[in-house]
C-alpha cells in the first residue's frame, strides 16, 4: 500500500513549536510492537490487551466495539461496505489491527513506551486505513486523536475513503527527567454504520538536525590515489551540542559498527584497496545519548568505491563467438593485456585470460500431452542442461526464469532457445499433440415393437472406467461392450462415460415403443395324437410382448362352451384345448373362440374368431 504523507503538527510537552515538519534526520524506530508482529496464522488467537474498552475477537469481521489482529481481510470476512486489505508491509505474514468502532467515542489503543531520553525530539506516527469503500458515501467517517499521557496532541480529522493507507503523526520533545510515557489513540466519531479502520506501523523515532555526508553520490577513487576526507555536514539547531560517532558497514548497510576513536566531524578514508566501503555517522547532543539508540539520529549512507589498479579477467566463450577487447573482437584462446583509463583518470591494467569451449549445450525435456482433447493441461519440463549456467531461456520468444516448466498448454509447437554462460546456444522445437477424442456413440434414435429389446454395442471408442446410464436401471458389467434392455414405454437413453484418463463424453438416443405385434392364433388344429398340432392355444409372435392369457373360451355351433381356461402362459400347447368336451372327443367341425390377453406394458386386448377341428 502507498503511504500518503500528512502535514505533521509539532508540539512540545507544554509548548508549541512553530515548525510544521521534521526537516532533519531520523533515528531508529524504538517501538517494536507498533507493527503488531507477524505469524503463520491469519488471525492472532490470543487477546493482546491493547484496546481499552474494546473486546477482542477471532471471528471476522469484528462487530461494533470489537477488534482483531489479522494479516489480511478476505472476501468472506468483510462487512458489506468494506474493502479487502493486507497489512502495510512487505512481510506476507505481517499483522495489522482491525477496529470496528464502539457506538461511543473513546480509546481504542494504549501502550506504555519506556527507555526514552529526556529533552529529545521524537516523531509519533501511525498508518491508518478507512475500511469503507470509496463508493460508500453514507458511512460515518473515522476520526482519530493521538494522545500522550492522556493529553490530546494531534487529530487526523476525517480519514478519507481513498482505499489506501494514510500516514498521520506529529513530533514532540520529552520533558527534563522524562523516560517513559503512555501512548493512546482515541476514536472521536460515533460507531454504527461506518467508522471502521485498520491500524499499522505505529512508529516512535528520534528526530534531529539534518545530518549529511556530502556529496551524497558514490565517491570513486583510484587504488593508487590519495586518501579522501568525509565531512559531517550538520544543518539545523535541533541539537545544541553535537556529538558524532562514525560507523562502517561490511554488509552493504545491513549492520553497522563503531569506528574506534572516530568522533570528529571529519573522517579520513585511507584504505586504498579495491572494493566498496559504506560509512555513516551517529548524531546526538550528549555522549550519553550518542550511546543510546533511542536518543540519537544517523546520517545518510556514503559509499566509497576504490577502483583497482590491476584487473584480472578469466573468461570463456563458445566456439564461434567473440570477446570484445581493446576496441575490437577476439575469437581465439590466449592471454590479452590492455591499459585502460576510466572517467576519473584511474589507470588500470587489464589482463584477460580467454578460453574457447565447444558448444555441447543440450537440454533434456519431458513432454506431457493433454489428458483429454478438450483440456489444455499439456506441459513441457526442461529438467536438465549440459554446460554451465547461468542460462538464458526463451520460450516462444519470452524470457523465462527457472524452473523452466510451462503448464496449461494447448496443442501446438513450442520453441526453446537456450544460451549458457559462454554464449553457446541451442534451439529446440517441441510439439504438444492432442490425444484421440474420447467418444460415446449410442447410434440413431430407435422405434421398437413392444417386447423388442434395445441393443447397442461398441458404444465407446476407448476403454472407460465409469459408466453412468440413464435410466439408472440400465446396468452393464465390465468390459461393458454391449447392453440389451427391454423397455415397455418410450424413453430417453443416455450415457455419460469417463475414460481411464478421466476424460468425459456422453451421448443420448430416443427409444420409441411402437405398436404391439398381434399374437399367432391358428385357424385349424388336428388333435389326433400324432404330436403335431394337437392343441389349440395362443402363441407369441417373433417378438413376445404377451405376459398372460387372461381367459380362453371355445364354443360349439350351438354357442355352448366346450373349453374354458383362465390365467395361463401363452405359447405352451399343452395348456390349450386338446379337442375334447366333457371328457369325450369333440366332433370335427368349426368352433368359435374368444380370448383376453394382457401384455407386458399392462394393457389388455380381446381376440375372437373361428377354429376348425380336424381328425
Amino acid at each position: 500500500m502507498l503511504r500518503a504523507p500528512t502535514l505533521i503538527s509539532i508540539l512540545l510537552l507544554g509548548t508549541t513549536v512553530s515548525a510544521q515538519v521534521c526537516n532533519g534526520n531520523f533515528g531508529a524506530n524504538i517501538f517494536d510492537a507498533g507493527d503488531f508482529g507477524s505469524g503463520q496464522q491469519q488471525i492472532v488467537s490470543i487477546d493482546p490487551q491493547i484496546a481499552p474498552g474494546y473486546i477482542y475477537t477471532t471471528n471476522l469481521p469484528p462487530n461494533d466495539g470489537y477488534y482483531s489482529i489479522v494479516s489480511s481481510l478476505n472476501e468472506n470476512q468483510l462487512h458489506a461496505s468494506w474493502i479487502t486489505l493486507s497489512d502495510n508491509s512487505s512481510d506476507t505474514n505481517g499483522y495489522m489491527m482491525v477496529v470496528n468502532a464502539s457506538f461511543q467515542p473513546g480509546l481504542f489503543y494504549e501502550q506504555i513506551i519506556t527507555g526514552l531520553c529526556e529533552d529529545v525530539l521524537y516523531e509519533f506516527s501511525a498508518d491508518i486505513f478507512n475500511l469503507n469503500k470509496s463508493s460508500a458515501t453514507d458511512r460515518i467517517m473515522a476520526n482519530v486523536s493521538f494522545l500522550l499521557d492522556g493529553r490530546e496532541m494531534y487529530t487526523t480529522g476525517n480519514i478519507p475513503r481513498n482505499e489506501m493507507w494514510n500516514t498521520y503523526g506529529f513530533i514532540f520533545k520529552t520533558a527534563p527527567g522524562q523516560t517513559e510515557l503512555k501512548l493512546s489513540l482515541r476514536n472521536n466519531a460515533p460507531g454504527g454504520i461506518g467508522n471502521d479502520l485498520a491500524l499499522d506501523n505505529i512508529t516512535f523515532r528520534p528526530c534531529g538536525s539534518t545530518a549529511l555526508i556530502l556529496p551524497e553520490t558514490v565517491a570513486n577513487i583510484c587504488e593508487d590515489g590519495e586518501p579522501i576526507d568525509l565531512f559531517a555536514t550538520i544543518i539545523g539547531s535541533a541539537f545544541k551540542n553535537k556529538f558524532i560517532q562514525w560507523q562502517q558497514s561490511f554488509d552493504a548497510g545491513v549492520t553497522w559498527f563503531n569506528l574506534k576513536n572516530e568522533t570528529d566531524s571529519t573522517y579520513t578514508f585511507d584504505n586504498l584497496q579495491s572494493g566498496f566501503y559504506y560509512y555513516r555517522y551517529l548524531l546526538a547532543d550528549s555522549e550519553e545519548k550518542l550511546n543510546n539508540e533511542k536518543c540519537r539520529t544517523f546520517s545518510n549512507t556514503k559509499v566509497i568505491r576504490v577502483i583497482p589498479k590491476f584487473v584480472d579477467v578469466v573468461d570463456s566463450i563458445c566456439q564461434g563467438m567473440s570477446f570484445s577487447f581493446k576496441g575490437g573482437n577476439i575469437f581465439s584462446p590466449g592471454v590479452y593485456i590492455d591499459t585502460l583509463q576510466n572517467v576519473i583518470r584511474c589507470d588500470s591494467i587489464v589482463t584477460v585470460n580467454l578460453s574457447v569451449v565447444e558448444n555441447d549445450l543440450k537440454g533434456s525435456f519431458r513432454v506431457f500431452n493433454p489428458t483429454c482433447d478438450y483440456i489444455a493441461d499439456g506441459s513441457i519440463n526442461l529438467y536438465s542442461l549440459t554446460s554451465q549456467g547461468p542460462y538464458e531461456v526463451k520460450i516462444n520468444g519470452e524470457t523465462k526464469g527457472p524452473p523452466w516448466r510451462i503448464d496449461g498448454l494447448s496443442p501446438g509447437q513450442y520453441q526453446y532457445k537456450i544460451r549458457d554462460k559462454y554464449g553457446c546456444n541451442t534451439d529446440t522445437l517441441l510439439s504438444i499433440i492432442n490425444p484421440p477424442k474420447f467418444v460415446v456413440d449410442l447410434g440413431p434414435d430407435r422405434t421398437l415393437f413392444l417386447g423388442q429389446k434395445f441393443r447397442v454395442d461398441n458404444f465407446v471408442n476407448q476403454r472407460a472406467a465409469i459408466y453412468e446410464w440413464t435410466p439408472r436401471s440400465i446396468n452393464c458389467k465390465p468390459p461393458c461392450d454391449s447392453i440389451s434392455e427391454l423397455f415397455i414405454e418410450s424413453v430417453s437413453v443416455s450415457l455419460k462415460a469417463t475414460s481411464i484418463k478421466r476424460c468425459e463424453a456422453s451421448d443420448e438416443v430416443q427409444v420409441s415403443i411402437g405398436q404391439v405385434q398381434d399374437p399367432i392364433i391358428p385357424n385349424v388344429f388336428t388333435p389326433n395324437g400324432d404330436g403335431i398340432n394337437d392343441y389349440f392355444s395362443i402363441f407369441p409372435n417373433k417378438i413376445n410382448a404377451i405376459e398372460l392369457i387372461n381367459e380362453l373360451t371355445i364354443y360349439n355351433r350351438n354357442g355352448k362352451p366346450v373349453f374354458e381356461k383362465k390365467l395361463f402362459q401363452p405359447g405352451i400347447p399343452e395348456l390349450g384345448w386338446d379337442g375334447t368336451a366333457n371328457g369325450n372327443k369333440a366332433p370335427f367341425g368349426v368352433y368359435y373362440y374368444s380370448a383376453s390377453v394382457s401384455f407386458i406394458n399392462g394393457n389388455s386386448s380381446f381376440f375372437s374368431g373361428f377354429i376348425q377341428l380336424l381328425r
